[in-house]
């Protein structure tokens, strides 16, 4: 496999500047992933459109991190668990959330674990739900809008693992430490 290019501000294509100065103000860094997906300055900033509205869904900041690392963690992406889990401690996310969905155990309330099994159901049947996981989700206290919502962070999620498998992307020192492989 080649190598993909970890781009910066100088090496980026014209369009993808604007778009990597964003990730710099917003991240205080350039994630890796930023710099590999600026080679396609539409997937870059498709990926940042998807992620700013999928931060303004309804879901609150425990619910978004249990939407993408439910993902992050079935896709087994050896970047975005380890860069996630940085973001949750950043939004607040209790290190029991986290560490669930990192170890695939249960989570700590049967709201989230709902969430959860409704989200990794959408990403193993591909949005095909039977009647019943869709009432489940429903009497869980969760509405169509979240449902949706899923859809958006899914596809948010699948632009950033599948870059991630295919330039295997190496995970950011700031994200080091939280290092994980799928058990």
């Amino acid at each position: 496999m080649t190598s993909f290019t970890l781009h910066d501000k100088n090496s980026a294509p014209e369009a993808s500047k604007p778009l990597l100065e964003n990730s710099q103000k917003a991240f205080g860094m350039l994630p890796n992933l930023h710099a590999v997906m600026a080679e396609a300055p539409g997937l870059l900033e498709g990926y940042q459109v998807l992620h700013d509205l999928f931060l303004n869904s309804s879901f609150d900041a425990d619910e978004k991190t249990v939407v993408w690392q439910t993902i992050n963690v079935e896709h087994a992406c050896h970047y975005c668990v380890p860069a996630h889990t940085g973001i949750a401690k950043s939004m607040k996310v209790s290190d029991d959330i986290t560490n669930a969905l990192r170890d695939e155990t249960p989570l700590p309330n049967a709201k989230l674990e709902a969430l959860r099994d409704f989200t990794l159901a959408m990403v193993r049947q591909r949005g095909e739900l039977n009647a019943q996981q869709t009432q489940n989700f429903y009497d869980a206290g969760y509405s169509q809008q979240n449902v949706l919502e899923i859809i958006l962070g899914l596809s948010q999620k699948v632009m950033s693992n599948y870059t991630n498998h295919v330039a295997q992307t190496p995970v950011d020192e700031a994200f080091a430490p939280f290092a994980w492989e799928k058990k």
